[in-house]
This record gives C-alpha cells, structure tokens and sequence, in this order.
C-alpha cells in the first residue's frame, strides 16, 4: 500500500493496515509517556510523603497546587516547540531535541537524594523537553494519510493506543518502584525507557520520506527541484482553497477553538486522576488485603499486566517484520527496551507472588485507565470507521457526559465518609467504575481531538495549531491541580462527596452545550467529517 509523504509517493509496507511509520511513532510515544505517567504517577505522593518515608511531607494543598502548576506548563511549552518545528527546526529535530532533554530531566529528579535542587531542575527539563517533543510528534501522525477522513481517525487512535500502553507501563512499573523500593529509583527508570525510545525514533527517521524535515531541507540534494514539483502539485488545491476562500480557513480554526475550550472542561476533571483521586486512592480507600483476596489481587494484577504486554509485544513483532532490514538500529534499540522491561515486569509479579500480605499501591488505580485504553481503544477504532460513526461535536459530549458519570460513582462512595475525615476505608470497585467511565469518555474525546486538530488546521500551521491546542491543556490541568488543592477545605465544610459532584456537574452540563452546537459547528467544518 502507498502512502503519501510531503508530496511524494512511497510504497510502504503496512501493519495492521497502517503505515509502519505509524508504529515508530506509536513505540516512541510509548516510551515517552511512560516516562511523563510514570513520573506522574509518583509526584503527589513523594512530596505528601512523610520524612520518615523518604518523602517531604507537604501538606495535601501544597502539592496539588505544584502538581498542577507541573501538568499544566507541561502543555504550554508545546505552542513554543510547534512553531520552533515549523519555522526553523522540523519535527525531527525537535522530537529528538525534546526526547534528550527529557532524560536529562529524569535523570535530574532521580538525584533528588542529593539535593532538593536537582528535582525542580528535573521538573523544568521535562517541562521545556515535552514542548519541543508533544506537537511535533502528533504533526508527523497526520501527515501519514492522504485523506482526512476516517482513516485518520482509526489512524490516532491506535497512535492513542501506544500513548495508553506507555502509560500503563510506566504507571505500572515507576509505581511500584517509587513506592516499594525507593522515590528516586522509580524517578530513574522513566529516563531510562525515555532514553531508548529517543534512539528508536532516530534510527528510523528516513521511514518518513520527507515529512519533518527542517524547513526547506530533503533527504538527497538532487531531489530537491523533482520533489518541489511534486508537492506543489499534491497541494495546489488546498494552498488555492486557502488562500481564495479566508472563510472557510477562518471557520475551520473557529472549530479547533470550540474543541479546545470544551477540552477544558474534561482535562480539568480528568486529570484529577494524578491529585485528589490519587489521594483518595491512597487515604481513603481500602487497599489491605489477605488471605484468599490478596492471592486473587495478585493473580488479577498479572493477567492485567503479562495480557497487554504481550499484545504490544505482538506489535513490535509485526513492526520488526516490516521494517527490521532497512532501520536495524532503531529495532535493535526498541528490542532492547522489551528486553529489559519484560525482566523488570517478571521480576515484580515474582516479588509480589512471595508475600504474604497485599496492599494495593496507591499509583496503582491510574493503571486502569491505560488498561481500558488498551482493550477498548480498537473497538472504538472500529466504531469511527463504521456507519455508527458520529460526528466530531456529538463525540465530545458523549466523552463529557461519560466522564461525570465517572465521578457521580466516585461521589455515591465517598457518601459514607464523615466531613472532614482524613483517613477511610471505602471498597475499590468505586475507583475502578469511575476510571472505566473516565476511560470511555476519554475515547471519545482525546484521540479525535487529536484527529480534528490535523484535519482542520491550515497547511502552513499544522504544528502551531497542535500547540495552541495544548494550550486548553494547560489550562484545565492548572485549574484542575488549584481546584484539587481544596479536597480538604471542601470536604470540612460539605463532604467529599459533595468535592466530587463539581466535577460530575460540570462536564455533564458542558456535554449538553456541545451537543446542542453540533449543527453549528458541522456548517464550520465545511465538509469535514
């Protein structure tokens, strides 16, 4: 099957009925936020940490309000990295640029030991590193498809998949880490998997023919007038359309901010999931177990984690297959990378098989939401490419409805808890319903977000538009770690269920807003589907 690159055409071979190329961006994103939710997975809980465990001993609010201020930059600095790409650098550049800085970044934190300074140090080369790497590698992803319809839908969704496996991974494993054996240990082990998967993707750039590449630059000089020939062939209609028609470009990025503000309201919600979810994980639900429980537990926790490695495995097997003789570095390095992560998987289920008693990490329920991207993800990908398939907006209000569902669970279980009380013993399943809803809500929203970005932005923007996008990310995580910093204050005064019905009512009543702009926002899209 031939897919089009920068105006070229290249016969490609395919996996899954995608480009290859697809799934090295799919294993380097995985890696990449391994690293990013493995990190996550540990921050609230080190710095509430008592001394005596290593950590230091914030209070609740204080580390919310840090968390949110990190998760929040962490999608401001991708407008700066878009444009840098587009403008001077290239997607390619920027992605191993960001991937480097990155790993300096853990490697930063994980000598928190020493001094305190190398942890903010740590925290602001993950910040600068994901602004160069977040929109430029999503750029790359859209330019993989010649139309703009549901194959690139079916398209980001699988990228989400890799996204979601490398943050089950990294959740999984950084977790259990950071809280069993060591902070700065599980800090550690994300820049190491940040590490390979930069060497995974810079092997195997010339997989992506001339797709970003630094403004003006090919591959092979003597290409350069045949290839400028051909893409201003493949793109005349469009740069024409753009250039006669203002208002369908103007309607278009109308669209893209409709999108980005109702991305708000979910992330300001969803990414509770690293604060006071993680806080209710950790104080108020049950997670002793013995005896007949705790052997279930652990048999659930090793189906849970060998089934989908071994899924991913089976990718990386049919990747090999496809690409191994022309980009053999690269799929040394990503072979390397399973090698060692299915060592560290075999030996923590081991460790856990030869204890006596379980207590469920805290990290752990954030493992959820990555394994039922995993499993419902293709299924969604499905539905997209069939007639079931609903437009953009109606898409985004299922996503919000389904995500306050999630937490009107979360609510009916916090019910019991006395106002004010700092400890509880609420029973799991509430915190596993929640995260399936928030899972299923996500489906419908970040992937195709994604997908809309790429379809409606204008051609010369691409990757300023994935930037601004990330903007409404930063947002929502900033007022969703501040929000979060009032657990406590909140739950004094009204109960914590009543903290949890904000965030049921909000995006319930956001999803009929946009539910209600579907026809408007159709007519924008000027047949965009």
């Amino acid at each position: 099957m031939e897919f089009k690159f920068g105006g070229s055409e290249v016969n490609q071979r395919t996996v899954l009925g995608h480009p290859s190329g697809l799934f090295v961006l799919f294993f380097t994103e995985m890696w990449e936020r391994f690293s990013y939710y493995g990190m996550r997975a540990l921050l609230v809980l080190f710095l509430t940490a008592t001394l005596l465990d290593e950590g230091w001993g914030w209070e609740r609010a204080d580390a919310l309000v840090l968390y949110g201020w990190y998760t929040g930059l962490v999608y401001l600095t991708p407008i700066i990295g878009g444009f840098i790409a587009d403008k001077l650098m290239g997607y390619r550049r920027a992605i191993v640029l960001g991937a480097f800085i990155m790993t300096l970044g853990h490697a930063s934190m994980a000598l928190e030991v020493f001094a305190d300074a190398f942890f903010y140090l740590g925290l602001l080369c993950l910040i600068i590193g994901n602004g160069l790497f977040k929109p430029n590698i999503s750029s790359i992803v859209g330019q993989l498809y010649k139309t703009q319809g549901k194959e690139k839908d079916a398209g980001y969704t699988i990228f989400y998949m890799g996204i979601n496996a490398g943050a089950f991974l990294g959740i999984l494993l950084c977790g259990y880490i950071g809280e069993k054996v060591g902070w700065h240990w599980g800090f550690g082990l994300a820049g190491i998997f940040m590490f390979l998967g930069m060497l995974q993707f810079y092997f195997a750039q010339k997989i992506f023919g001339k797709i970003g590449l630094k403004p003006g630059q090919t591959e092979d000089l003597d290409d350069t007038i045949e290839d400028t020939i051909e893409e201003i062939g493949d793109n005349i209609e469009d740069v024409k359309e753009e250039a006669e028609n203002s208002k369908v470009v103007r309607d278009r990025i109308t669209v893209i901010a409709v999108f980005a503000l109702f991305t708000i309201f979910f992330w300001w919600a969803f990414e509770q999931a690293g604060g006071s979810m993680t806080i209710f994980a950790a104080d108020y639900t049950d997670r002793a177990l013995e005896g007949s429980s705790a052997l279930t537990f652990k048999i659930v926790n090793s189906i849970i984690t060998i089934v989908p490695m071994l899924v991913i495995t089976w990718v990386l097997i049919m990747l090999f297959k496809q690409t191994f003789g022309a980009y053999s570095m690269s799929n040394v390095w990503l072979g390397l990378s399973f090698v060692i992560i299915w060592g560290i998987v075999i030996w923590m289920l081991n460790r856990e098989f030869q204890s006596d008693a379980t207590e469920v990490p805290a990290s752990w329920f954030s493992v959820l939401n990555s394994l039922f991207i995993i499993l419902f993800a293709p299924v969604f990908s499905k539905i997209w490419e069939s007639k079931l398939n609903p437009s953009g907006p109606v898409k985004f209000a299922i996503g919000l409805v389904l995500l306050g569902i999630g937490f009107a669970v979360l609510s009916f279980g916090a019910a019991a808890i006395p106002d004010g009380a700092k400890t509880a013993s609420v029973s799991m399943i509430f915190l596993i319903l929640a995260y399936l809803f928030h899972t299923l809500g996500e489906l419908c929203i970040s992937p195709v977000g994604l997908s809309y970005v790429s379809k409606l932005a204008p051609l010369k923007l691409v990757g300023l538009m994935f930037g601004i996008w990330f903007i409404s990310n930063f947002v929502a995580n900033l007022l969703g770690g501040l929000t979060g910093s009032y657990i406590d204050t909140i739950s004094e005064s009204y109960g914590l269920s009543t903290f949890f019905l904000i965030f049921t009512a909000i995006p319930v009543g956001a999803g009929i807003i946009m539910l209600l702009l579907n026809k408007t926002l159709l007519k924008k899209m000027h047949g965009i589907r």
